[in-house]
Parts: structure tokens; C-alpha cells; sequence
């Protein structure tokens, strides 16, 4: 049953202590910022005050709640401010003198006309670091433009790898470089944290999502810088390994990986039974295996034919070689090895009630993750969070007779 943490049940958490303010919305920002309060950052996300973060008003709803935010924005408080005010601006300011870590995914230039620019929050709190996700990042020809996820996985090469050999380009089946940049971004801010804590200096990171996923494409720079070969769409193979990829066996299709000469050998003599294939000339290597992936394909499809997929992924287990179902997402996340590794998490909400969330990828023996708390109802802590500031009562009241606040 969900439940909340009790006070003993509250471990220290790595990122204990440090202080975020999230000025983003939708996915990128929002996603980076909920991972550093899953380690323990007090993150206060400031939304909008009319209508806050755009996910809220993405479906699907329960009560009238958006379950796309809720799966984003746990670990947060949020303070709903209309930062083109003065008073709330300086309510903003006082966050940010106290403030470790700003993240911002506004197109460039509009945090620079809100006053809340790196270089403003500087003068506030010289150690701020200040990061920016932005579609093309903060300089270049480019900045200037709007860019989303999809517009990235089409710049950048990756829909025209994506798919099969002569087919329409496909996009990845999730947001890979929203998430992507929100990675990229978590493991900036703490490599600039570390800086800080060495220092005491801040810096603006720069982060943007047409670039985020280039550097992942290790292989197709490898061939590329070498020989000059573009990479074009490889379907359901591997691009440097085989058989590394989709197969078909009676009853549908399985995974198999066999990244290097000993796994296929262990494929061959224990797997299939068919050692007469480990001294076949078109297979005798790695490189041998690729140039000939379409006959091996056959010739192994021919083999699997023979038994279901249950049974195929026994045989591998026993001979340990890496293979796996091709899961439907349903399928995923009531696998029993993920529902042990608590990869699905229930978080009590006051709205949505007993909420499924995915949980931590990452184990800390001493320090796991937590949901401390589950993602706030719009404007839930501003009250709260203006309150620690040290306003006067008569100044809250002031904001939220300037419908400043909610």
C-alpha cells in the first residue's frame, strides 16, 4: 500500500542540503529536477500563475489532476508567481539568494526580459549555478529557434537510423532526447555543484536537446570519422555485432545478443546444437557474421522455428548467453524481476490517491532515493514557501491581492 515516510524511515540523502529553483516546464527541466530531488535536493518549482506548468494540461486527468505532470514533478513544492510583477519578481529574487542550483528551459532571451537571467542572479548570489535547457543551446545560428524533441531526432541524424533499410524515417517510440537533455543536464549541475562546493564559484551550464544525443552515437562516429560512411536505418540488427538483434522463433519474436566470439560459440554448441556453424567460413568472425548478417538471419530463423520463445530463452539462460522478450509495456513493468527491483513505486496523492510511478534506476546502498512527497497541486506551497522567506504578513497579502499568487 502507498503510504508516506515516516520521520525515522527518512534516510540522509546525497543531495541533502542543496537548494533548487525549477523555472521549467513540460519535460526536459522538469525531469532533470525531479531526479536531483529524488537524491535528496529541496527543489521549489516555480510556475506560471496563470495556469503554471503546460503539462498540467495534458491528459490524462484524474479529478481533474494531470497524471503526465504527477509522473514528473514529485520531490517538488510548487509556488505559483507571476514573475512579470515586481513584488513577485523580488519574492523570486529572495528565492535565489538562497538558491544552489536554477534550471530554466526558456528560448533564449526571454529570461534576459524577465529579470532572471544568469547574469541578473549572479549580482544576487555570485554562486549560483545557473542552467539553461534550451532546443539549440545559448549561442550559435541557431539559438534564437524553437526546438523540441522531435525536431532534434530528425537534425541530428538519429530518424534517418531509426527504422528498416528504404522505409519512412521513424522516431523513437519515447521522448529520448527530452530525457536525454534532462540527464545531461543532472550530471552538469552536480559536476558544477562539486566546482562550488571546491570553490565556491558558480557557473551557467549550457545544455542543449539538439545536441544532447550526439555524443551517443559511438559507433556511427567510429565508422564515420574513419572511413567516411554514413549510417543508415539497420531495422531490428545490431549495426557492428551479430547476431546481435530480433529473431523469430514459433510463437514470435526474442531478442538474442551475442556481442562477441565466445557468446556465439556458446550459442552454437549448447543453444541451437549446431556446432557446425562456429567453423563456417561466412561466420567465422564478428566482421564475417555482419557482412553476411541476411543469410545468418535465415539460417537462424530456420533453427528457432523448432521451439517457442519460452523455450528458446531457457536454453540461453542455461548456456549464458544474453537473450530476452520482446515485452509490450504492460508486459515491462509487471516482469517480476522489475516489480522486486521496485522499478514500479506507489505514492499516496491528495487528488489522484493511490498513484503507480516508476521508480529509481539507480540503488544506493546508503543513501537510496525516496519520494519524500508526491508532485504538488498548482500553487500548493506558496503560501508556505513565501512564509520562510520572512514576508510580512501584509506583503503575502499584497501578492495575492495582485493575483500573484494562488
Amino acid at each position: 500500500m502507498a503510504r508516506s515516510l515516516s520521520a525515522e524511515e527518512i534516510k540522509m540523502l546525497p543531495l541533502e542540503g542543496m537548494k533548487v529553483l525549477d523555472v521549467s516546464q513540460i519535460m526536459a527541466g522538469p525531469y532533470c529536477t525531479m531526479v536531483l530531488g529524488d537524491m535528496g535536493a529541496e527543489v521549489i518549482k516555480i510556475e506560471k500563475a496563470n495556469g503554471g506548468d503546460d503539462s498540467r494540461q495534458m491528459g490524462p486527468y484524474v479529478n481533474g489532476e494531470s497524471t503526465c505532470f504527477a509522473q514528473i514533478n514529485r520531490n517538488k513544492r510548487s509556488v505559483a508567481l507571476d514573475l512579470k510583477d515586481p513584488q513577485a519578481l523580488e519574492a523570486f529574487y529572495q528565492l535565489a539568494r538562497e538558491a544552489d542550483v536554477v534550471v530554466e528551459n526558456y528560448r533564449p532571451g526571454v529570461t534576459g526580459r524577465l529579470k532572471i537571467d544568469y547574469a541578473t542572479l549572479k549580482k544576487i548570489n555570485p554562486g549560483i549555478i545557473y542552467c539553461s535547457i534550451s532546443g539549440y543551446g545559448q549561442t550559435g545560428p541557431y539559438r534564437g529557434k524553437g526546438g523540441f524533441d522531435l525536431v532534434a531526432q530528425g537534425m541530428t541524424g538519429l530518424m534517418s537510423m531509426t527504422g528498416e533499410p528504404g522505409g519512412r524515417p521513424l522516431k523513437t517510440g519515447i521522448a529520448v532526447y527530452d530525457i536525454g537533455a534532462g540527464i545531461t543536464a543532472v550530471y552538469s549541475i552536480l559536476a558544477a555543484y562539486v566546482h562550488k562546493l571546491n570553490t565556491g564559484e558558480g557557473q551557467q551550464v549550457d545544455v542543449a536537446i539538439a545536441e544532447c544525443g550526439l555524443p551517443w552515437f559511438t559507433w556511427e562516429a567510429a565508422a564515420y570519422f574513419a572511413e567516411g560512411r554514413v549510417p543508415g536505418p539497420t531495422g531490428w540488427r545490431h549495426r557492428v555485432s551479430a547476431p546481435y538483434q530480433a529473431l523469430k522463433a514459433r510463437d514470435g519474436y526474442l531478442m538474442l545478443g551475442c556481442a562477441n566470439q565466445r557468446t556465439w560459440e556458446r550459442l552454437c554448441e549448447e543453444v541451437l546444437e549446431q556446432p557446425e556453424l562456429i567453423a563456417d567460413p561466412r561466420f567465422l568472425t564478428n566482421s564475417d557474421r555482419g557482412a553476411n548478417v541476411e543469410t545468418l538471419e535465415r539460417e537462424l530463423e530456420e533453427i528457432f522455428a523448432s521451439r517457442d520463445v519460452s523455450q528458446w530463452l531457457e536454453r540461453c539462460d542455461r548456456a549464458g548467453v544474453p537473450a530476452g522478450p520482446i515485452n509490450d509495456f504492460s508486459q515491462a513493468l509487471e516482469d517480476p524481476h522489475y516489480r522486486e527491483r521496485e522499478m514500479v513505486i506507489k505514492v499516496d496523492h491528495p487528488r489522484l490517491g493511490e498513484l503507480s510511478m516508476l521508480g529509481f534506476p539507480a540503488k544506493f546502498s546508503a543513501t537510496p532515493a525516496q519520494v519524500r512527497r508526491p508532485a504538488p497541486l498548482f500553487g500548493q506551497h506558496t503560501e508556505e514557501v513565501l512564509a520562510e522567506l520572512g514576508l510580512p504578513n501584509d506583503d503575502n497579502d499584497a501578492l495575492k491581492g495582485a493575483g500573484l499568487t494562488v
